[in-house]
């Protein structure tokens, strides 16, 4: 199976083979202020089953974890498409919502649940930590 994920302008897409290895809800405060929302869903793949296509812009953070977190957007519409850590450079990042899949999977786990909103709530079923997926669990 392949999937396609892109901007919303369209200018900007990755095609993703075969299921993801993960998706993680993250309610990190940088993901809140990247997503404009109160946390980012993010689809993860092992960079090989990628392909990228259209002009990206880079912006570099430095992640709670000390490290570099590189995020991708479309430079004419603004939607940030996909990101990657250099704690694992290998893992891409490809935000659920651009697949345009209303029948996408659920999250494996959610992460940084101690910045969670108080109104959000996931299913007990689903893994909460309180802060990356090393931390302590919060649910």
């Amino acid at each position: 199976m392949t999937r396609r994920a892109h901007c919303q302008c369209g200018a900007l897409a990755v095609e993703a083979e075969g299921e993801p290895d993960s998706v993680v809800a993250c309610s990190c405060t940088a993901c809140q202020e990247r997503s404009g929302s109160v946390f980012g869903v993010g689809a993860y793949f092992q960079r090989e089953r990628l392909r990228f296509s259209g002009e990206a812009r880079e912006y570099v953070r430095v992640a709670d974890s000390g490290k570099p977190f590189h995020t991708f957007f479309c430079p004419t519409c603004g939607t940030t498409l996909h990101w990657f850590s250099a704690r694992d450079p290998s893992r891409v990042g490809i935000a659920v919502g651009a697949f345009g899949d209303s029948a996408f999977r659920k999250p494996d786990r959610t992460v940084f649940d101690d910045r969670r909103h108080a109104w959000v709530v996931f299913d007990n079923d689903i893994p909460g930590f309180t802060r990356g997926r090393d931390s302590e669990r919060s649910r």
